[in-house]
């Protein structure tokens, strides 16, 4: 049964929207497209790199993929590890305005999209991982579906955007699995949901 992992670029305060570039997103006016090129180091694109090289297939919101098809596809060289595995593997798109998807080995989810993730939770497989895809991590959220988070935070502060976990997020803790510092004063980590917060008084 393979795991939902959710794989996200954040500032400090929680903002994952267009870190790629000006063009990425711009919905809601955001003008910060583009705050992660300046951060962004060898350290954090290895990362990135291993993380998308061993998922066994992709999980995408309908933003995303159309972002992502009009892009990797046109990428061809085998020894690029993000286009080899992108471009192979299969990719579950969920959209409620898309009629077919067209990219190569790409299944559209629809209908009762929280029914067809449970399905896909049983079939074969290691991981699933998410890209970007902000309204598709809300749904996650709220039905806890998601089994691990790899958070790639960075030192800069926007003040608006969408957010990773935005207004009716659910109490949770994590578990930290891993953290990792990288350059540019950037840090990766690894967490897996831990149950309830619990809650006391420092010093008792």
């Amino acid at each position: 049964m393979p795991k939902i992992i959710v794989n996200a670029f954040l500032t400090l305060d929680g903002v994952m929207q267009a870190p790629g570039g000006p063009e990425e997103d711009a919905e809601g006016g955001f003008p910060h497209g583009g705050w992660q090129g300046p951060l962004s180091g060898e350290d954090l694109g290895r990362l990135v790199t291993e993380g998308i090289a061993d998922a066994d297939g992709f999980l995408l919101g309908r933003k995303t993929y159309d972002i992502f098809s009009s892009y990797w596809p046109k990428i061809t060289d085998p020894n690029n590890p993000i286009a080899t595995a992108l471009n192979s593997r299969p990719k579950y798109v969920v959209s409620r305005s898309l009629e077919r998807v067209g990219w190569n080995n790409s299944r559209l989810i629809k209908g009762d999209v929280v029914a067809e993730l449970r399905k896909l939770r049983q079939e074969p497989g290691r991981t699933v991982h998410t890209w970007g895809s902000t309204e598709v991590l809300q749904l996650l959220q709220k039905n806890d579906l998601i089994d691990e988070y790899r958070l790639f935070i960075y030192p800069v502060v926007l003040g608006s955007g969408k957010r990773l976990f935005g207004s009716g997020t659910v109490p949770r803790a994590f578990k930290n699995v891993e953290s990792v510092p990288a350059d540019k004063g950037a840090t990766y980590y690894r967490l897996t949901p831990g149950g309830k917060p619990e809650y006391g008084t420092i010093g008792e």
